[in-house]
């Protein structure tokens, strides 16, 4: 069996859980985030594309129901015992198959919490549960809970944090010699990725970010390569991957002789990290972060350029995103406290000027200020 983590970590987990429902008077969870059953269990698979949940009652029992393909997987990475196969055929309904297993669990009638927001949960999946669950039990989103749980890492959790920390970095180094004019866009991805895979790290939870010229102003991966010129910008926003645990960064690198615009939001990006650094302690919120950035931001005339989030929560994550659901923006009121892994962010795109800079790095949560597990310094990266 390959598990990540000893017995006992899965065990306390599985009691927060089960504390937590407690809590909250439910007596079944069904879970259909990826991520949930990864930390829940060590259940490592990309079959959440198709119809699969984990219920796991408050009592500790658990089953899986989930497709064919996936029974050897959960056999293999984690510590699921009750496994149930839902068959593939023409008009197949999973739920029905579900209906029956709840009541095998002896859950007619009972308070269900269910994870909806998640990439494993369709909205055909959606109705179909609802559908044939509404009559049977009282459903409840519970799509946070575990997500909540999850926040603060363990210490065994960090570990794996601080080794994907060490890949990023060195997938930045690895870029460096293709940082220049005439360094090909495909080059740089194949030697970032390239060092994350040959020491042993995963593939990301979604493709790393790539953009020079114009394209350096978009945040999200699009498809195309390009060859950098004399004069040129380039952002990157990538992570290291260690059992699917994971560390961001990001910068904008220009090449040749750079604008004093980007000397300017260079400028406006790292003074807002270091601002973000005094407040990223115990007890003030992920909004106050927020409010930290866009206060800074707007000071130097910049709002129009920057945008409503700075980060996010970073863990265990499955694909199509390495984002955990708790992210600095506006008024959310999540409290800071100690082991949480947190990616901040600073994201400029000058769309007037065609100017772009980038800032971006993980930190560690302690009991006073944060730690960056990046060994690279936020130096403006000139080539």
């Amino acid at each position: 069996m390959a598990l990540h983590f000893d017995r006992h970590e899965y065990a306390m987990r599985l009691s927060r859980l089960t504390e937590k429902m407690r809590d909250e008077k439910l007596d079944a969870m069904l879970l259909f985030a990826q991520e949930s059953m990864y930390w829940l269990t060590g259940y490592d698979t990309m079959g959440f594309c198709f119809f699969q949940t984990l219920v796991v009652k408050a009592s500790g029992e658990m089953a899986l129901l989930t497709r064919s393909p996936d029974l050897r997987q959960a056999r293999h990475t984690s510590t699921i015992e009750n496994i149930i196969v839902w068959v593939d055929r023409l008009k197949a309904d999973p739920t029905v198959d579900l209906k029956n297993l709840l009541s095998d669990m002896d859950l007619l009638g009972a308070r269900i919490g269910i994870e909806y927001d998640t990439h494993g949960m369709t909205g055909r999946t959606a109705r179909l549960v609802d559908d044939q669950l509404t009559s049977f039990a009282q459903l409840i989103d519970a799509s946070t809970l575990v997500g909540q749980l999850r926040l603060i890492k363990s210490p065994a959790e960090i570990e794996f944090v601080e080794r994907a920390a060490e890949l990023a970095d060195d997938a930045l180094d690895a870029a460096m010699p293709y940082l220049k004019e005439g360094g090909d866009e495909a080059d740089i991805l194949a030697a970032m990725q390239g060092a994350v895979l040959a020491s042993g790290g995963d593939y990301a939870a979604n493709a790393f970010v790539i953009g020079s010229g114009p394209d350096a102003l978009l945040c999200r991966y699009k498809s195309g390569r390009r060859t950098l010129s004399a004069n040129d910008q380039l952002t990157l926003e990538w992570a290291g991957v260690s059992a699917h645990y994971h560390a961001a960064m990001m910068r904008t690198v220009v090449i040749g002789e750079p604008s004093p615009r980007h000397h300017e939001l260079y400028s406006a990006c790292v003074d807002n990290i270091r601002a973000i650094e005094d407040v990223l302690v115990p007890g003030a919120t992920f909004g106050d972060v927020f409010d930290t950035h866009a206060r800074m931001m707007d000071e130097r005339g910049l709002t129009r350029h920057r945008l409503n989030a700075c980060g996010y929560s970073l863990g265990a994550r499955f694909a199509p995103s390495w984002m955990e659901q708790q992210m600095f923006h506006a008024g959310n009121p999540q409290v800071i406290a100690p082991g949480m892994s947190l990616f901040v962010h600073m994201i400029i795109a000058d769309s007037d000027t065609g100017t772009a800079m980038t800032l971006g790095q993980t930190y560690l949560t302690t009991e006073e200020r944060p730690r960056c597990l990046s060994r690279h310094p936020l130096d403006f990266i000139n080539r």
